[in-house]
């Protein structure tokens, strides 16, 4: 199958073109610059020069080209709206299959650090964070196109970890380089739930295979309250961990990150599990407390 991935040398995008080109696919991946394209050369993926704005053309070109369009990029409202709706109009009635990865951060609620009950499978109605509204509004074009002979399905997984420093546990250390603490938000048990990298790619093959046009399929193996994350660094570095207000948690990890580690967002993968046949192979998040990479963030700059 010939592939085409949009967001290729991100941490997604990236994991996602290494793991299908293992599969026996041909995998081409965009590349905004040349020392990215040379990277996905060097992994055997071929590179297409282009971005999300000027050159948006030449990515509904390489989509056209393709069998399959899988869309993984952290891009602004605007490109990823525009992008979507262009890719809808390019594939509409091919028949071709149009994978687009979103996340549980467009059902988050602001809880200032307390527990929330509330957890949503695929099929529960959600109310979208208005920061991720536009990521809601493409998830719904995405599905709806489906109607239209387009093999189109949305992922959403919850917080990704793996290799690399991503997500609560390695803001947790950073929080120790800024305060000398292992640091949570007020009650620290809001619960955001994760799923490892290799589960996700492996979704993502999945929904290949067998994802039933306008499916939506959750990715999730865990979940932790973050006052157990940092609990957890504290004890791995020797330091207290210690309840931030969001005042000092926005010096610390600036407003959003802040707003990050304020949320709950816990999701089932009823879907995934049901229609698709997946189980995560990897579900302890706390397994990479004491990382040799991740203690380095704790240590001051300079």
């Amino acid at each position: 199958m010939n592939i085409f991935i949009i967001g290729a040398t991100g941490f997604v995008g990236g994991a996602l073109a290494r793991h299908l080109s293992a599969e026996g696919h041909t995998v081409t991946g965009l590349a905004r610059a040349k020392s990215a394209a040379a990277t996905l050369a060097s992994q055997g993926i071929t590179p297409v020069a282009g971005d999300l704005d000027e050159h948006r053309p030449t990515v509904i070109e390489a989509a056209r080209a393709a069998d399959t369009v899988i869309y993984a990029a952290q891009a602004g409202p605007e490109q990823e709206s525009a992008t979507v709706q262009d890719l809808i109009r390019a594939l509409t009635g091919t028949d071709k299959t149009l994978l687009f990865l979103s996340g549980n951060g467009v059902l988050v609620q602001r809880t200032a650090g307390a527990w929330s009950p509330d957890v949503f499978a695929e099929d529960d109605p959600v109310t979208p964070e208005p920061l991720a509204a536009y990521r809601k509004a493409a998830e719904d074009t995405v599905r709806a196109a489906a109607q239209d002979g387009l093999r189109a399905m949305v992922i959403r997984p919850g917080l990704i970890w793996g290799p690399g420093d991503h997500g609560h546990v390695s803001m947790v250390y950073q929080s120790v380089a800024a305060t000398g603490a292992a640091c949570y938000i007020g009650e620290g048990l809001n619960t955001y739930s994760h799923v490892h990298i290799d589960d996700v790619t492996r979704l993502f093959s999945l929904a290949l295979e067998k994802g039933r046009p306008r499916g939506l399929y959750h990715a999730v193996a865990g979940e932790t309250p973050n006052r157990w994350i940092a609990e957890r660094v504290a004890a791995d570095l020797g330091v207290e961990a210690r309840s931030l207000t969001p005042q000092e948690a926005a010096d610390v990890w600036g407003e959003f990150g802040a707003l990050i580690m304020a949320v709950s967002g816990r999701i089932r993968a009823v879907r995934a599990q049901q229609d698709l046949g997946w189980q995560p192979q990897h579900t302890d998040m706390l397994s990479m407390i004491g990382e040799e990479r991740l203690r380095r963030l704790a240590t001051p700059a300079g």
